[in-house]
């Protein structure tokens, strides 16, 4: 009796459920394409028009069967791409199983193999995501996407010659997109490769956007190498061009602190957190520099504000322990 009495129930749900749906689907601003897709219900287009009004407003289930129903009745690659989209906000796995699926059914789009390559290197699967990369860059050497998946997975295992290699062509390839400026100045930097200086000189007197960031990784290199009064004047200056900038107060506060200089590193890590009152690091680093100057509770309850906010920072939580 019970389980006849839950399976009325769960007919009564899903029923109720499709009724809800299908009263959706005739209200604005849907109603205009369900009564086409009434009157044409073979053709794709409506559908995709609905599927990506309905995600726009966030109703994923009923954008995701629109979207997958103009995909299967006529492969396209935007359809493609945009069901791609939507499985990725459920689960990266969904989406492997759909564009492992749509590369049988679309060999030649490369933008699928792309959205392939990137679900296998979320997944860590490097091998199977280099394959495909090797694949699209025997057909087109200078595919940008390829070129930058690649040095990111080369990276990523620490291969760091390798990876800047293929960010160097990449970069060559199309020197006005200051993302792919950035990265690679991000990489000099960090490999403290003075080629940094001259790149990020040719982002500041081309007043690129984000600015700041060409500053900042100036700042960076410079204190890769030692040179921490070089490095402050710039991090300075990336903050004087954009207040908000929370890296910069990080890294100088860091440098503060480990001159000693504890009151001004406290000082700025205050500063950051009224910039980004979220941001875990500001708190861990405020808590040493109040540590250090010995406002023991103030310490610890910071600490424990980090941890609170990012349980990966287990010093925090091991630093705030150990004050009593």
């Amino acid at each position: 009796m019970h389980k006849i009495i839950l399976f009325v129930t769960l007919v009564v749900c899903v029923s109720c459920n499709n009724q809800e749906e299908g009263d959706l689907l005739k209200q604005e601003p849907y109603s205009a394409l369900t009564d086409s897709i009434a009157s044409n219900p073979s053709n794709p287009e409506l559908y995709y028009r609905r599927g990506t009004l309905l995600f726009q407003e966030n109703q994923k289930a009923l954008a995701e069967a629109d979207i997958r129903k103009a995909w299967n009745l006529n492969p396209q690659e935007k359809y493609g791409l945009s069901l791609t989209t939507i499985l990725k906000n459920k689960h990266t796995d969904s989406a492997i199983v759909f564009l492992e699926d749509a590369i049988k059914r679309m060999p030649e789009s490369i933008a699928l193999h792309v959205g392939l390559a990137r679900g296998y290197q979320q997944k860590e699967m490097y091998d199977e995501a280099i394959k495909i990369i090797d694949y699209i860059l025997e057909q087109f050497p200078g595919q940008l996407d390829a070129l930058t998946i690649k040095s990111e997975i080369l990276g990523e295992q620490n291969k760091n010659e390798e990876s800047l290699l293929y960010l160097e062509k990449a970069y060559s390839l199309a020197p006005s997109d200051p993302d792919l400026a950035y990265d690679l100045a991000y990489e000099y930097a960090m490999g403290r490769n003075e080629k940094v200086l001259l790149l990020t000189d040719s982002l500041v007197k081309a007043r690129a956007s984000n600015i700041e960031k060409a500053y900042f990784t100036r700042g960076l290199y410079y204190s890769n190498i030692g040179n921490a009064t070089e490095a402050l004047r710039l991090y300075n200056d990336a903050i004087k061009a954009n207040y908000n900038f929370n890296d910069a107060y990080l890294e100088k506060g860091i440098i503060l602190f480990r001159q000693k200089k504890f009151e001004d590193a406290q000082r700025n890590f205050e500063v950051g957190l009224r910039v980004a009152p979220a941001n875990a690091l500001f708190f861990f680093w405020l808590a040493k520099s109040q540590e250090a100057r010995g406002f023991i509770g103030e310490a610890k309850a910071n600490y424990q504000s980090a941890y609170a906010l990012d349980k990966d920072l287990v010093d925090a939580r091991q630093a705030a322990e150990k004050l009593r």
